[in-house]
């Protein structure tokens, strides 16, 4: 059976995807998923084999910034001609988005999504044949969970999230090296941690023999990180800027982590590391990390260094 998945984005998002896709192989283990992604999250699906067979970027959110040059230089045109070059028995839209179910309508095949009351934006509902309703106070993973298992004509498991990670592809050079990673950048200001408190505790971490390392994303985070790293930059370290299975590999040689909201911390959970991840405004019930190793702590504001410190100290023992 050929299915098509739309799940383009954002980085959390496109994690959360991967356990449906594991549920899907395990009750037909013949099942194959092409998956089209947004271009900058492309290396995630890949991360499942071989149930994903074939990963289809699109460059959604840099054609709408000059729409004019990406028809003209024909990148549309081929992102289209790669979408329609098969038909798929089953086309499952896991987004709900107007953008998805569009993408979603352009491709040959059955399209399937969520229900008018059950999408993200309800609109999206109008392009999919067969429509079902997933309770929207599910966590993420286990909507799209159900939403498979709905479109798949089984019954979803009652299982922790397997994300079915294939962790022989990450390839880590510092296997003898004592460390952590700080995930200290996320989309939205207010939900950043006190970047004196990130300060607080890399002092903590290299006090306790640990050395730290800070990825980044944008220049905002970059300038972050160094302040952070300034205290001690022998034992404090701003990473060069990385791909995410690189980033992924560091994740799992590492003794731990720390992360605010954001993808990498989802990309943290997956991996089984031993993970603080640390909510403000958003709401862990729904979108919060899950992985086996993983604390969430809330009210992040109220939160000291050595709270944050000793949440990670015990999650090891």
């Amino acid at each position: 059976m050929k299915v098509l998945l739309v799940k383009t984005s954002s980085l959390g998002d496109v994690v959360h995807a991967l356990p449906a896709v594991t549920d899907a192989q395990k009750k037909n283990p013949d099942i194959i998923f092409d998956w089209v992604v947004e271009e900058s999250f492309a290396e995630i699906p890949s991360w499942h084999h071989p149930a994903v067979r074939k990963i289809i970027p699109v460059a959604w959110r840099r054609w709408r910034k000059n729409l004019i040059k990406s028809l003209y230089f024909g990148e549309i045109y081929r992102f289209l001609k790669t979408l329609r070059q098969e038909k798929y028995d089953l086309i499952i839209d896991a987004q709900g988005l107007i953008k998805s179910a569009v993408i979603a309508s352009l491709a040959l095949g059955i399209k399937v999504g969520y229900d008018k009351n059950s999408a993200r934006e309800h609109q999206a509902s109008f392009f999919y044949k067969h429509k079902y309703a997933v309770s929207k106070d599910l966590h993420a993973i286990m909507r799209i969970r159900q939403l498979f298992a709905f479109a798949l004509k089984y019954e979803m498991p009652n299982t922790t999230p397997d994300y079915g990670i294939n962790e022989k592809i990450f390839f880590l050079e510092n296997d003898n090296e004592k460390y952590l990673v700080f995930f200290h950048g996320t989309s939205r200001e207010d939900k950043c941690w006190s970047e004196q408190k990130w300060i607080e505790l890399a002092q903590f971490a290299v006090d306790n023999g640990f050395i730290v390392y800070l990825p980044w994303g944008d220049n905002i985070e970059l300038m972050r990180a160094k302040r952070i790293s300034q205290q001690n930059q022998a034992k404090i370290r701003v990473l060069p800027k990385l791909k995410i299975t690189a980033i992924a590999a560091l994740i799992r040689g590492a003794s731990g982590a720390v992360a605010v909201d954001t993808g990498l911390g989802h990309v943290a959970a997956a991996l089984g590391a031993y993970t603080v991840s640390l909510y403000g405004p958003s709401n862990p019930k729904l979108i919060g990390a899950i992985g086996i190793n993983q604390i969430r702590l809330t009210n992040f504001a109220q939160l000291e260094a050595a709270d944050v410190w000793q949440a990670l100290v015990g999650l090891s023992k």
